[in-house]
């Protein structure tokens, strides 16, 4: 609802030219790279969406936002608050579909703060595809590992117009190890380009899992490389608040039944 009044845009205005880099000689070839699909900006003005947001806040006896938060990372940054064992990732893939469903928005990525959350994030994508298929059309997201020794899952994360969705650690672009400096190195087997650029010609929606341990300074710098289009933070203990959305604390959750 945060974004009621903003149009799906047409398949142009989110189609682009993939950067294709730079072939070694002899392999041209082998890296005809074609269109892409990116998110497209938001319609809304900042005063649209703060009504809105307001609104969403009245529904759920929320305080209001004097304003729209914006950080060095996006112009929009959204709270919603979930108590632990509550489906905080069952919540968020939804939320992907749902956007997708109303506004068209198909690329995404969900970056946690762990390798052991990370795989977790992915069983759930797993396990829960059938269900989004019954209950979206049939329809089912792409989602891979980010994997700096498997780029060639970028390409198809920027080339595919449906619901696409990677799953990044925070540690694989923030830490000094050799290959998590690779994405942001301009890389031979990659044709000479940086995959932190051909991820972030897609003004990805990032979704924050866990937020309050992403609040370095560091990563909030990495984050920004991204060029995402909004920040969708869930978590049980926001340490930072921008603008909330959603909150389901632990004495909602005991009544609705929802814990664990």
């Amino acid at each position: 609802d945060i974004f009621k009044g903003h149009l799906p845009a047409s398949a142009a205005a989110m189609s682009y030219r993939i950067d294709p880099g730079k072939a070694k000689k002899g392999t041209e070839d082998l890296f005809a790279v074609g269109g892409g699909f990116k998110n497209a900006d938001l319609t809304l003005s900042d005063s649209a969406l703060l009504d809105n947001i307001h609104q969403v806040q009245r529904a759920q006896n929320l305080p209001l936002s004097d304003a729209l938060v914006k950080t060095k990372v996006a112009k929009l940054n959204l709270d919603i608050e979930m108590e632990t064992g509550t489906g905080k990732t069952y919540c968020y893939i939804k939320t992907i579909f749902e956007m997708n469903k109303r506004y068209g928005w198909s690329k995404f990525i969900i970056v946690v703060p762990s390798i052991a959350i990370r795989e977790g994030v992915y069983k759930s994508l797993q396990i829960t595809g059938e269900h989004f298929a019954q209950n979206y059309d049939g329809k089912k997201a792409r989602f891979f590992i980010y994997n700096s020794k498997q780029l060639h899952q970028l390409e198809s994360f920027s080339s595919d117009s449906g619901i696409n969705v990677m799953v990044i650690n925070i540690q694989a672009f923030n830490a000094s190890g050799k290959d998590n400096r690779r994405i942001y190195e301009e890389l031979d087997d990659f044709q000479s380009r940086r995959p932190i650029d051909v991820i972030s010609a897609n003004r990805p929606i990032l979704i924050l899992d866990e937020p309050q341990k992403m609040e370095g300074g560091k990563t909030l710098d990495s984050l920004v490389n991204f060029n995402p289009l909004m920040v969708l933070r869930y978590s049980a203990t926001h340490k930072t608040t921008h603008n909330k959305i959603h909150r389901l604390d632990a004495l909602d959750a005991y009544n609705q039944k929802l814990v664990k």
